[in-house]
């Protein structure tokens, strides 16, 4: 089965558009989405609608939570609380409820395969450090998972564990070997943080044993002028055009 993995949209319509297009001309099976479809930039409804009219099995990120009033934004830097804010107001009801009732993870048994949005145990933690990716592996162990696929980083990035030794993998397309772990991040599509301001995407083909990531153009200054129109910080927009 041919899967992809994309994360943190973050309310940018044109680059979930561009994205999905890519996806729907590479014969894949089903999209996953590992979290944030809101926060940061000006299309959080349509975002939203998009992903749940094309049944696209997502889970639920920590801007999500928020935006839906499962928690409170007050943990957030003041750029992404201000965004949270501006996009509680702008959610349809039955957006809120779709936000609410996104499940944590997404377990796929057959493949020993977890989707989570920030680490194995918390939708909120970030897998950066050295440490963090060696505790994560080995709760995928101790869950019987071979391969974790994570988000809210926004920088794409793949981790393998052999026995005792972790190695980061730089290749775009990666070979899946049956004696390692994987952890692995598609990067982001609305909110690069990698200095590549291209939204990116991964591929995982369980029959070849494959994945492979992908970096798509969109039209970025539309996304920019929406940002500018809406009322949020420019500091989001300028973002957008650096990629950090």
């Amino acid at each position: 089965m041919r899967y992809a993995f994309i994360s943190d949209v973050h309310s940018n319509l044109e680059a979930l558009l561009a994205v999905l297009n890519e996806i729907d001309s590479r014969n894949v099976a089903e999209i996953v989405c590992l979290g944030d479809i809101v926060g940061y930039n000006a299309n959080p409804s349509e975002c939203i609608e998009l992903i749940s009219g094309r049944g696209i099995k997502c889970i639920m990120g920590n801007h999500d939570a928020r935006a839906s009033g499962l928690k409170e934004p007050d943990d957030f830097a003041y750029l992404a609380r201000d965004a949270i804010l501006w996009t509680q107001r702008q959610l349809k009801q039955k957006n809120i409820s779709f936000l609410k009732d996104l499940p944590r993870t997404l377990f796929f048994p057959d493949d020993k395969v977890l989707a989570v949005h920030g680490s194995v145990n918390s939708t909120d933690e970030y897998i950066f450090s050295g440490e963090d990716v060696a505790v994560n592996f080995k709760r995928m162990r101790e869950a019987g998972v071979r391969i974790c696929f994570f988000g809210h980083t926004h920088i794409k990035m793949a981790y393998a564990m052999n026995g005792e030794d972790i190695n980061v993998i730089d290749e775009d397309n990666i070979t899946v070997e049956d004696d390692r772990m994987y952890l692995v991040n598609p990067g982001s599509i609305g909110h690069p943080r990698d200095g590549d301001p291209r939204p990116s995407f991964l591929t995982y083909d369980t029959d070849a044993e494959n994945m492979e990531f992908f970096r798509v153009t969109y039209d970025i200054d539309k996304c920019y002028e929406k940002v500018i129109r809406a009322g949020l910080p420019i500091e989001l927009a300028e973002r957008l055009i650096t990629g950090y």
